[in-house]
């Protein structure tokens, strides 16, 4: 479900008219987040690290209501929810783009992840499941050979997005913590800074807080 945001009573909507005209119209960060409680909490719970990070990053998302706003024609739409649509590896070097619906509860969550993840390494399609192209969706992807400090990505600028994308990096050891890479890239008609700092506060909060 969605509603169309009322752009008039929209304290952004000057900033939203702005941004909105830009050929490149989206702004990224990179910040490290803290995955030594996490990574603790994953292992306690024999599950994988990966999808508990990413649950914990789409939970956010979910909380912080700019990351669930949308361009549709020449509105904004607010989304109930917002689900996953992440990068998969598969055994041959490929990947695949894959789909995890959003639930409240992690259960059902990781449910749905691990049959997902066996869909797409069981095919060749680069997205074999069409849901992937929904407007409310997460854009995810993993590097987990790369400790990167700033990231770019490929931009069809004839198409216009406005899904926030979220890339992961390599977990290393630094003091006795457990730090990793987060490249964060959102839409600057629909979000500033402050609200993408919010992100990354909830989603550590919520790294720490356990299942």
């Amino acid at each position: 479900m969605k509603h169309q945001l009322d752009l008039e009573k929209w304290p952004r909507k000057h900033h939203f008219n702005f941004f909105k005209q830009f050929e490149e119209p989206y702004f990224g960060v990179t910040v490290n987040v803290d995955l030594t409680l996490a990574y603790e909490h994953a292992k306690a719970s024999g599950v994988s690290l990966f999808i508990y990070y990413l649950y914990q990053s789409l939970n956010a998302a979910n909380l912080v209501e700019p990351f669930r706003y949308r361009i549709e024609d020449d509105g904004v739409m607010v989304y109930d929810v917002v689900n996953a649509s992440p990068t998969i590896n598969r055994p041959d070097g490929t990947f695949g783009f894959g789909y995890f619906s959003y639930s409240a509860d992690f259960e059902t969550f990781l449910e749905g992840a691990e049959k997902e993840i066996e869909l797409v390494r069981s095919t060749t399609d680069l997205m074999p499941t069409a849901e992937g192209t929904a407007q409310n969706t997460i854009h995810y992807s993993a590097l987990p050979w790369l400790n990167f400090t700033s990231m770019s990505h490929a931009r069809m600028f004839s198409y216009r997005d406005s899904v926030p994308k979220i890339s992961f990096g390599r977990i290393t050891d630094v003091d006795g913590q457990k730090i990793m890479a987060v490249s964060i890239h959102v839409h600057h008609a629909l979000m500033d800074g402050m609200h993408v700092g919010q992100y990354v506060q909830v989603y550590q909060d919520l790294l720490n807080m356990g299942l």
